[in-house]
């Protein structure tokens, strides 16, 4: 069975375009031109990742994006933005989206980050087991949750990613663009945004759950380390 895709974007051109390109790399796309019938587009074709675009009518990329996550969709979300618009990068990524592409992009640059995505979108089933313990910390492997004594807070895909890589890696020194090619499953493009933005949003999560959003420590010019508590 193919993988199934749905491509938001109000431009047609580009919409054809990526329907086109993404239909020959061998998954079933549907289309939707508008921001107001996005959602409803997820649960009538349920993708397991969808292309977004930040500016449509209707409603806008990041509204959408937040309305699936608070509805429980657990698929990617690859959205595209504009290369003047920094804040967007930020905005998209807070709004629960796993990556972002910036405009105009190169076709093999996009088949690259959804390839990438897609293969690296399963932690759960890919390890034999299903928590994870640091500490009084616990990393639910099936349910996505990180929970610490009564507390428990739900993560995004790529929060379980990012916080088992740490976990299975504690008290070393991990450079960003190691951390992007084993979690992101992608080469090093030179801009770690999408990587610095992750950890400030688990920092707040660790922080939900009582525990020290410190122990994510920066390494200056070099990367991350997960002090044990």
């Amino acid at each position: 069975m193919k993988t199934k895709l749905l491509v938001v974007e109000d431009d047609a051109n580009i919409r054809f375009g990526l329907v086109e390109l993404l239909t020959s790399e061998g998954y079933a796309v549907e289309a939707c031109e508008r921001g107001d019938l996005a959602v409803d587009a997820v649960d009538k074709h349920r993708p397991s990742l969808v292309v977004l675009d930040v500016m449509l009518p209707g409603v806008n990329g990041y509204q959408i994006c937040k309305q699936l996550r608070e509805r429980g969709y657990r698929g990617l979300v690859l959205m595209l933005t504009a290369k003047s618009q920094e804040m967007d990068k930020v905005v998209g990524l807070e709004s629960g989206a796993d990556d972002y592409v910036t405009k105009p992009f190169g076709l093999r640059e996009l088949t690259a980050r959804v390839h990438a995505l897609l293969r690296r979108n399963r932690p759960p089933e890919a390890s034999s087991e299903e928590s994870l313990v640091a500490g009084d910390l616990i990393l639910d492997l099936k349910t996505f949750k990180l929970k610490r004594g009564e507390l428990s807070v739900e993560l995004l895909a790529r929060e379980v990613r990012l916080l088992q890589f740490f976990l299975t890696h504690q008290d070393e020194v991990l450079a960003r663009d190691r951390i992007l090619n084993d979690v992101w499953g992608y080469e090093y493009y030179g801009n770690t945004r999408v990587l610095d933005q992750s950890i400030v949003q688990l920092r707040k999560k660790l922080a939900d759950v009582g525990a020290d959003p410190k122990q994510i420590a920066t390494v200056h010019t070099v990367g991350y380390r997960w002090v044990r508590g």
